[in-house]
């Protein structure tokens, strides 16, 4: 790089705040929209859980100006606070999109900075999408230059990459040039963190990290508006992002910048129609598949072998006996072996499948005793692998588990399991409309239906 050349976050920076609303791509803008359904379901679903309750307490309790709604309630909070609670609760039930190359969980982030940050400087509904856009190619480009490192090296990758995800979505309402966006990247890294040790035992600090990353790019974001400076080398430097968290590992950075607003790598993220870890997504798919054309019962089930990738292991196969037996949602999300034996016995995985309740069944945890795992060296970074499913009878049966497609109707059948405990049809109906082009629901209509 020479000394003309710009750094790699205002070469971002430039992009990020260049897109108009008018210039995102239909596809861009409908998967935008789903990404917003989606979200909003979610938080719902988070509002369950005893981490979820902490944190709304916190932020419903702490004061400060009104200028976002807090979803699910009749207040408005400061924007950093809503985005703070909504990046938490959305991903309490580890049911947010994810890139498969860097497991980044980009929706949680993303979607809470510009709903929040959107509301409080009164956007419209088509700049919170293009908002959203930008926040998700931010965040597909960085993740996608490390792949799977970060977690290789402890870090949770959502955490690492958030906060800048996070500060691009937002200086797009805050009147920010370049170079302050710039600035922004630059106090969004030192933002960065996110220890994967909440595994050890089950513990929330998880969910935390997409919430802390979006009120994090934030709080960089109005900073940078003001003049506080960040390194604009915070991604290539010496001691920037990547060589920091990654050491000798640190990736070759060049393809970063390249084709932006051509090609746009934030389609990538795949919605997620289970709430457990994304690798275990296709085996359910495929057990149910096996399931419902075989007419197969749990009781007949000899042995499952799943076909998976190295890297996956750890994550969701090994160490066996919590995988077997957990005894919390945070060790039943990332068990293969439990998620695919509820599938054979209920014929569905959703949430009560990580219900304690659902945990002590005894026959799912016999099932789950008798799924195996095999690792194929064939299978690279993506999500993909095969199961087999052996009956008492000696019958085999086998099916390949792939990454199931972007999907509309199961978004929004999800968005409505997940939200239609909380909100009266008319609402949910309204909140679809958002994912059609020309629809006339506004941001403040949209909100108007979450409280």
């Amino acid at each position: 790089m020479t000394d003309d050349t710009p750094t790699i976050a205002h070469q971002l920076a430039s992009w990020a705040l260049a897109v108009a609303p008018a210039e995102v791509p239909e596809r861009q803008r409908e998967l935008a929209a789903l990404r917003v359904i989606d979200t909003i379901g979610l938080i719902f679903a988070g509002f369950q859980t005893p981490a979820a309750a902490a944190m709304y307490d916190m932020v419903a309790t702490q004061g400060g100006r009104d200028e976002s709604t807090l979803i699910g309630a009749t207040q408005r909070v400061p924007a950093t606070s809503a985005a703070l609670a909504h990046g938490t609760f959305a991903h309490c039930r580890d049911f947010d999109d994810t890139f498969p190359d860097s497991v980044v969980h980009p929706g949680s982030v993303v979607v809470p900075v510009a709903l929040a940050v959107g509301e409080a400087r009164e956007a419209s509904l088509d700049e919170v999408l293009a908002a959203i856009v930008v926040g998700y190619e931010i965040s597909a480009r960085l993740g996608a230059a490390a792949g799977r490192a970060f977690h290789a090296h402890g870090f949770h990758a959502s955490a690492v990459i958030g906060p800048l995800a996070a500060a691009a979505t937002a200086a797009r309402f805050l009147g920010l040039d370049a170079d302050h966006l710039a600035s922004a990247f630059g106090l969004a890294g030192s933002m960065s963190g996110g220890l994967l040790e909440f595994a050890t035992e089950g513990t929330w600090s998880k969910w935390l990290h997409t919430g802390w990353a979006a009120q994090g790019g934030i709080t960089a974001a109005n900073l940078a508006g003001r003049g506080f400076r960040g390194p604009g080398t915070v991604i290539e430097g010496k001691y920037g992002l990547y060589r920091s968290f990654l050491g000798h590992d640190a990736p070759a950075l060049d393809g970063i910048t390249a084709g932006l607003g051509e090609t746009w790598h934030g389609e990538g993220a795949h919605f997620k129609y289970y709430p457990c870890a994304h690798v275990i997504q296709p085996y359910i798919d495929a057990a149910l598949h096996l399931k419902s054309a075989h007419a197969i019962e749990a009781g007949a089930v000899t042995a499952v072998t799943c076909h998976i990738a190295d890297w996956a292991v750890p994550i969701v196969c090994e160490p066996r006996a919590p995988k077997i037996l957990p005894s919390n949602e945070m060790e039943a999300i990332a068990s293969l072996p439990y998620q695919v034996a509820a599938a054979l016995t209920d014929g569905a995985v959703g949430l009560h499948t990580i219900s304690l309740r659902a945990l002590e069944r005894q026959e799912v945890r016999a099932l789950a005793a008798r799924v195996e795992h095999r690792v194929d060296p064939t299978l690279g970074h993506a999500f993909d692998g095969a199961i087999e499913i052996t009956l008492a009878d000696g019958a085999t049966h086998v099916a390949s588990a792939t990454t199931a497609p972007q999907n509309r109707d199961k978004v929004i059948a999800k968005f409505r399991a997940n939200a239609g405990a909380a909100l009266p049809p008319e609402n949910l109906a309204q909140i679809e409309t958002v994912a059609e082009i020309g629809g006339d629901l506004d941001l403040a209509g949209l909100l108007d239906c979450v409280r």
